[in-house]
């Protein structure tokens, strides 16, 4: 194969040799070593793939394959000769390895489960196997018919009772499945000043699943590292870029709508808040007043933000900010637990603070908590209550990601 294999801890070696069966899975914490360790195995397996099947790349998005799959696969400081082997463009269906063929299959929703009609696998690589559809995951092991075909996965932990612990590694002697648990301590290529920033970005539920590597469930409050007395302030730094306005819309539920900005001194701050609660005020909105009272709330600021990012199901007001001719609107990105996860380590790295005008944000921050139902079903979910300017929160800081995170160098990005 010609690979400069990177030096390996001897847990990585022990899971590349013995991962044999059927189904081989390597989880644990972040930066823990897994993914190189489950990529160096799945190159050796493309290689003498067996005959007569397709070889597949499974993963959420064409994005996350991209960047967890085949940014290490491609970087020749990792695998050397081999790397300049693995041909892929962002986004597409179809990469080669090893001068084979391998299909990029997504896996987005309860539909994905279609993608995998007519497949006949002889092997498949599994991204992030906890973000996956539960059905769809079985469908997928269906596919692998060809004699010898082989699954390899990572994953970080998630919820005790997800399904893919619950139906498959609590089970793994009995229906012959294999996995590694993976810890910082595991990957012999992390310096020591990395490991403890690492340690400094989470807290709380992150700390115990993407450092300690414990599958544990979701409890109390979300934002653990909040305090009143370091997160808010009276006052503001220079604002060297207005991000965005974030806005969780509401008729009968308040109307939250929050101005974010990026500090000279490396921070994100949320300067200013408009919100209307129809039950406080006796009185609801039409989208045309709630579009107007935006821009004289804005106006008195003296502030264009570059986007508006608007809660994604309140079409209709995404429909009149168009017609006011608003610039820059965007509907926010609404993958619940990236953005809470994004803020809970802005407020443990002290990257994010909050002007003490911003009331309805400050009120919510300590009483946002994690629904205990919907944990026992192994699901994480905050509560559905009193959480509009937190949800307008996470749109703003993670839709805007893009353009203050190269700005705030000691965040670290989540990756497996």
């Amino acid at each position: 194969m010609g690979t400069a294999e990177p030096a390996l801890s001897e847990k990585q070696e022990i899971s590349i040799a013995r991962s044999t069966a059927w189904l081989n899975v390597w989880e644990g914490s972040v930066r823990s070593g897994k993914t190189i360790a489950s990529l160096l195995r799945w190159l050796m397996y493309v290689e003498n793939a067996p005959a007569g099947g397709e070889l597949v790349i499974v993963g959420k998005t064409f994005d996350t394959v991209a960047r967890n799959v085949f940014g290490p696969l491609t970087d020749p400081s990792l695998f050397g000769e081999a790397s300049k082997l693995v041909h892929y463009t962002r986004g597409a269906s179809v990469a080669t390895i090893l001068g084979k063929t391998v299909e990029i299959i997504t896996a987005n929703d309860a539909k994905a489960e279609a993608r995998l009609r007519g497949l006949t696998g002889a092997g498949a690589y599994v991204d992030e196997m906890t973000l996956l559809p539960k059905e769809f995951f079985k469908r997928l092991i269906d596919r692998m018919s060809v004699p010898g075909a082989l699954i390899f996965g990572t994953t970080n932990p998630d919820n005790p009772g997800h399904w893919l612990r619950k139906d498959w590694l609590n089970r793994a002697a009995e229906l012959g499945i294999r996995s590694w648990h993976f810890t910082l301590d595991d990957n012999p290529a992390l310096a020591p000043e990395y490991v403890a920033r690492m340690k400094q970005a989470f807290t709380g539920l992150w700390y115990r699943r993407y450092i300690l590597g414990h599958w544990v469930m979701s409890e109390g409050a979300i934002y653990e590292a909040f305090d009143s007395t370091r997160h808010v302030v009276d006052e503001i730094p220079t604002i060297t870029r207005w991000l965005c306005d974030a806005i969780d819309y509401g008729t009968v539920n308040p109307f939250a709508d929050l101005l974010i900005g990026l500090g000279a001194d490396q921070r994100i701050y949320v300067t200013s808040e408009y919100r209307h609660d129809s039950r406080t005020a006796r009185r609801q909105m039409t989208d045309a007043e709630y579009s107007a009272a935006r821009r004289v709330w804005l106006n008195g600021q003296g502030v264009r933000p570059e986007f508006t990012v608007v809660d994604p199901s309140a079409a209709s007001f995404i429909e009149q900010l168009h017609r006011d001719s608003t610039p820059g609107v965007v509907p926010a990105e609404n993958t619940v637990l990236d953005g809470i996860r994004t803020v809970a380590s802005l407020l443990a790295a002290d990257r994010l603070r909050i002007h003490r005008s911003c009331v309805g944000l400050i009120d919510e921050l300590p009483g946002y908590s994690w629904d205990d139902e919907a944990a026992e079903k192994g699901e994480d979910k905050p509560i559905k209550q009193d959480d509009h300017s937190c949800d307008a929160l996470r749109y703003g800081v993670r839709t805007t990601e893009a353009l203050w995170r190269p700005h705030i160098p000691m965040l670290l990005e989540v990756a497996a």
